[in-house]
């Protein structure tokens, strides 16, 4: 397995896991969904080690400049987000009038697990993920500043941990845990009803994220003045684990991965990447602004563009305590959709409905772009190094 292209194994991944959903056995649907738990819970449990291990050693390998470097990457982070809302603003105002028709709401309800596991083990996370970047922060500025030699060897030697248990770990159970993830979703039949009920907001949606990557790639690569299309292929493999994963957080290892491989150096890429899967969600910005317009259409509520900026702006203010778990970015804007919107509960158990049934989308087109901002700041601080 190991000499199979990982994006050609989450290829397969998700093609058996779709074939095999539809004669599966109910026994061994939720055999998968067993070990899709326990694995679930590993990644938890491991994601705010990660964060702590790859960020606080390239804040302390970057020196004086890391407060700088934060500054800056996270000021490109919250503008790719708040251009990424205004686009999908833009889009979603000149095609949903004539795609979708007022007073066609339909609100649909989950029956929940049909196929629940059949034990689970709660391994919980030492932190949050918020709680290990502040760590990573306050660490790695901490060892740059006294230069603390020995702290610093420390989690160079932790960092070299971390990185162990991503390439014998976490990378090779990977394309097992999605096919677990598609069977689940096949056998279910849940999310075929889902995305049949808003097929044509869906498909807008769909096209625009993938639209925003080749935006994201081709200013990259006009900045970097390499071939974009080159670039965006890379991080294919990135783009297809969160297509999943479902999660920013748990793709991390192979965006830093695929990262690198596009020449962008290990300080910046260990830096830039697991900052970003938490402060930089342009998809996830992108398809809430598009599902909140495509439901006011379809609901009556009346909307202008300086209240849809409000809300973008204070979107991409919200975006950062999103959790990287699945669904996480549509939870942490339920509060913006009733105070700026005044979406009603009800509306927003449509949102929530419309948004979880391509969760994958938004999360692929995230941290796909990490990649394109990690290419862009790489160049800046190359040339101020030179």
């Amino acid at each position: 397995m190991s000499r199979i292209p990982l994006l050609l194994r989450i290829l397969i991944a998700i093609a058996l896991g779709i074939a095999l959903g539809f004669v599966m056995p109910e026994v061994g649907v939720r055999v998968f969904n067993t070990f899709n738990s326990v694995f679930a819970q590993l990644l938890n449990f491991l994601i705010p080690l990660i964060i702590v291990g790859l960020v606080t050693s390239a804040i302390a390998d970057v020196g004086r400049g890391a407060g700088k470097m934060l500054a800056i990457t996270a000021g490109t982070a919250y503008l790719a987000t708040v251009l990424s809302g205004l686009f999908s603003y833009g889009c979603s105002v000149s095609l949903f009038p004539s795609l979708i028709e007022t007073g066609t709401s339909q609100l649909l309800s989950s029956e929940g697990d049909k196929f629940p596991a059949f034990f689970t083990i709660e391994i919980p996370a030492v932190m949050s993920v918020m709680s290990a970047l502040v760590s990573s922060f306050l660490l790695g500025l901490g060892i740059a500043a006294f230069g603390a030699k020995v702290l610093k060897q420390g989690f160079d030697e932790f960092k070299d941990i971390v990185t162990l248990a991503i390439s014998k770990v976490i990378i090779p159970l990977l394309p097992f845990y999605i096919f677990g993830l598609f069977l689940d979703m096949t056998a279910s039949g849940s999310v075929g009803a889902v995305l049949m009920a808003f097929l044509q907001v869906i498909i807008v949606i769909f096209i625009l994220t993938a639209i925003l990557l080749i935006i994201q790639y081709s200013i990259a690569g006009i900045v970097t003045r390499r071939n974009p299309i080159k670039l965006l292929t890379t991080m294919l493999p990135a783009y297809f684990t969160a297509l999943g994963t479902s999660s920013s957080a748990a793709t991390i290892p192979i965006t830093l991965q695929q990262t690198i491989k596009n020449g962008v150096s290990e300080g910046v890429a260990g830096f830039v990447v697991p900052l970003c899967a938490t402060i930089h969600l342009s998809g996830s910005t992108l398809k809430i602004v598009a599902c909140a317009l495509a439901i006011m259409l379809i609901e009556g509520i009346a909307f202008d563009f300086p209240l849809m900026l409000g809300f973008i702006l204070m979107l991409g203010v919200t975006m950062v305590a999103a959790p990287g778990v699945p669904g996480g970015a549509i939870m942490a804007a339920l509060g913006i959709l009733d105070s700026i919107l005044g979406f009603t509960s009800e509306q927003q158990a449509m949102m929530i409905t419309l948004y979880i049934a391509m969760d994958s989308f938004g999360t692929a087109c995230n941290v796909t772009g990490d990649g394109a901002i990690a290419l862009i700041l790489n160049k800046y601080f190359t040339k101020e190094k030179a």
